[in-house]
């Protein structure tokens, strides 16, 4: 008995246990031994030469080469030893998280396995997993049961109890195993990070070409493409070269003839555009929905020449955060069937959508006998030449790992990977406030082969991350919908946004009206302020989310003019059909207003109000005489300080004397003004903008948020009536002082 607890005891210490007892070494314990050895895993470890562990090598693995055996350990006997435990299955091929191919040698890349984390571990059955839950269960049973046994019947009848009811409860039961949980595909160690603790890198983003060779190699008759953009910064996050994408799947056109779709290489490729997170545009779904004619509008400008005759009828506003039209998309996904795939730019939320409209639990489907089957995608042909379910699995479960990619017949230069096997409720890719969180497209099959939705990775969205601290990151996205503060912005005002974004009117202009749908906090201030703020060349305490450097790239981004007109929606009751029901034309002022976009992070709404004389004419050039001008300024340099402040105290003086003066204001002079010529543009009011490089910046027709997300007006948000002034219970109190004392 001593003897076989200080055996345990020392194997746990020498790591005896983890030696394999047929003297095999396992490829996902060593990775980097396996690149060597692959072919040569049947020899005895005796014979290989000791070396120092690599940088990359798991941290379980430099524990086992640590500890190294002496002779004395090595002559216990072998009986002493226990085994290691055969792995029962090896790891999937892909995450299920990023879609990274799985590997156990290059820890700081997507698809990383750390053998020595217990969920790996269970997973390839080296350790059997019961869940606490299980054991305490099972120790209150047998509690319980122990106590129902040493009563005796008498005295159960004593307390008034059935002895025939609770029998069954006395009787000797059988010892059940308890069931465990359902085994879990483990994620890999970055998705493990990104999900727990917030902290991981982004991967290379693809290119355009690579989004479409993936398209080309679809193995299905029938494919849709899903344009997922954002409706923070709607359409900003439209793709590049959208064109070489519509060469390949035409839209329909506005002609009466023209056809839903057509067939290329036998293959037919159709697109729609889905706009997630819309409830960042308005509280309310019918809100949202009215939207769409103007969301159709801006999309068609954002397409240029291309778009000019589109339909553009395939457009869903989708939020998968209120299920706002993803049970109709969830339809129309299984209704079409084949290959669906979702493209678009990183952070738009497609990993997010793919989760809210994936058919799930629809294995049982059987096709009507009346219905026309069509083998919606080939076999997959493995290198050998025989289909993949005809290539026979390895025996070793350790060098199943390493030929697992070659029996699932994946080709190495493929860009599209092997489809996961179907299940009822697969799992589903890992969302993330990552930038880049999929790295590899993910294939997940639906309805018994009826199709396969596939999660493509991102198109580089934006680079302003790197202008902003790592702390701050999480104000580049809008996760929620935002109610505005209203600012006004007079002139020699600017409005800055973080010290990140700087939008200054232009002088001379009108006072414009700001609100800022972004999740960075705006900061009015002065323009030389702003400007000192932005360069990062003031002392001003004020804090910014840039990091040093930042204000060496400023440049300016564009001026923008404020040229739609939005006089009707922002006039009130005077243009209402049931008020006043005044026409704009007769309006003598306009309003205008436009949006502009940050990429990825939100839109600021920039509005003001002009006369419609001084939009739609410009004064006349006044011809002064130029030496009458310089004598007069140089009069009144040579003038002494005295002199001026002398004829400002007479000025005032004369003014006291005579209060008919008082009364008169200052009526500017009459300047004749000249019309615009059919040609030239209206005397829009400009807005500068500054960002870091001059980029990242765009504009748009105007959304009016502010009309749909302003804050609502309730009975606690009026004033209170105001305070009763004191100045007449003052005089009261003074005049009955002075009745008491005279």
């Amino acid at each position: 008995m001593h003897r076989a607890i200080t055996t345990k005891w020392l194997g746990s210490s020498l790591r005896t246990a983890e030696r394999s007892s047929s003297l095999q070494i396992p490829v996902f314990l060593c990775p980097a031994f396996g690149n060597r050895h692959h072919h040569n895993l049947s020899r005895p470890r005796a014979t290989f030469p000791s070396r120092p562990p690599c940088w990359n090598t798991p941290r379980r693995c430099l524990q086992t080469q640590a500890a190294e055996p002496t002779d004395s350990a090595l002559a216990e006997p072998l009986e002493a030893s226990e085994p290691d435990p055969v792995p029962t299955r090896s790891l999937p091929v892909q995450c299920t998280g990023c879609g990274a191919l799985s590997q156990t040698f290059a820890s700081d890349q997507p698809g990383y396995y750390d053998v020595g984390r217990k969920a790996v571990r269970w997973y390839l059955g080296l350790e059997k997993s019961r869940s606490k839950r299980a054991i305490k269960d099972r120790e209150e049973e047998g509690v319980y049961q122990d106590v129902l046994q040493r009563f005796d019947e008498a005295e159960i009848e004593k307390l008034g109890l059935d002895v025939e009811d609770i029998a069954p409860t006395l009787a000797a039961q059988p010892e059940v195993e308890p069931q465990e949980r359902p085994l879990k595909v483990p994620l890999c160690d970055r998705c493990h990070n990104l999900m727990h603790h917030q902290t991981g890198n982004s991967i290379f983003h693809p290119t355009m070409d690579s989004i479409r060779d993936t398209l080309a190699e679809s193995p299905y008759k029938y494919n849709h493409v899903y344009h997922v953009l954002d409706a923070a910064d709607f359409p900003m996050s439209i793709l590049p070269q959208i064109h070489q994408l519509l060469d390949l799947m035409p839209l329909r056109t506005k002609n009466r003839r023209a056809k839903n779709g057509k067939f290329f290489h036998n293959q037919k490729t159709e697109m729609s555009f889905i706009i997630t997170r819309s409830d960042l545009l308005g509280p309310t779904k019918p809100q949202v929905d009215r939207l769409v004619p103007y969301l159709r509008e801006v999309l068609r400008d954002a397409l240029g020449r291309a778009g000019r005759e589109l339909r553009l009828g395939n457009i869903r506003c989708v939020s998968a955060r209120r299920s706002w039209w993803t049970k109709e998309l969830k339809e129309d996904i299984w209704k079409r069937g084949g290959a669906g795939w979702m493209v678009g730019k990183v952070n738009v939320g497609k990993s997010q959508l793919f989760e809210a409209v994936f058919p799930k639990g629809r294995m049982d489907w059987d096709p009507s006998h009346h219905q026309i089957s069509i083998d919606m995608y080939g076999k997959e042909v493995t290198r050998t030449g025989s289909t993949s379910a005809e290539t026979a699995s390895s025996e070793d479960p350790v060098s199943e790992l390493g030929t697992k990619m070659e029996d699932e017949g994946m080709d190495e230069l493929s860009l599209l990977p092997p489809a996961a096997p179907e299940s009822q409720y697969p799992a589903m890719p890992l969302v993330s406030d990552l930038p880049g969180t999929t790295a590899s497209p993910i294939r997940v099959p639906f309805g018994n082969g009826r199709g396969e939705l596939i999660d493509l990775p991102g198109v580089e969205r934006t680079g302003l991350e790197k202008y902003v601290q790592p702390e701050h990151h999480s104000l580049l996205i809008m996760k929620s919908r935002i109610v505005p503060e209203q600012m006004v912005v007079k002139q020699g005002k600017s409005i800055l946004l973080g010290g990140l974004i700087r939008i200054t009117p232009r002088v001379p202009g009108p006072i414009v009206l700001s609100y800022a749908f972004t999740p960075i906090q705006p900061h009015l201030t002065a323009t030389e302020k702003a400007d000192e703020l932005q360069r990062q060349v003031s002392e001003l305490n004020v804090d910014t989310i840039t990091v040093p450097g930042t204000g060496e790239t400023i440049k300016l981004a564009g001026s923008y003019p404020l040229k739609w007109d939005v006089t009707k929606e922002r006039a009130g009751p005077i243009t209402r059909r049931d008020a006043v029901g005044l026409k704009v034309d007769r309006l003598p002022y306009r309003v205008l207003a436009t949006d502009i976009l940050i990429e990825g992070v939100g839109w600021v709404e920039v509005v003001a109000q002009v006369r419609t004389k001084d939009l739609y004419s410009r004064p006349a050039p006044v011809e002064e005489d130029v030496s009458r001008t310089e004598s007069s300024s140089a009069e009144a340099e040579a003038k002494p300080q005295a002199t001026k402040a002398l004829s400002a105290m007479e000025r005032l003086e004369s003014i006291a004397e005579d209060p008919s003066k008082r009364k008169k204001s200052y009526v500017p002079p009459r300047v004749a003004a000249v019309p615009i010529k059919a040609d030239e543009e209206p005397n829009w009011p400009i807005v500068d903008v500054y960002s870091p490089e001059g980029r990242f910046i765009g504009c748009r027709k105007p959304l009016n948020g502010w009309l749909l997300n302003k804050p609502l007006v309730t009975a606690a948000h009026k004033r209170k009536r105001p305070r009763k002034s004191m100045k007449g219970q003052k005089k009261l109190e003074k005049s009955i002082r002075r009745g008491q004392t005279g």
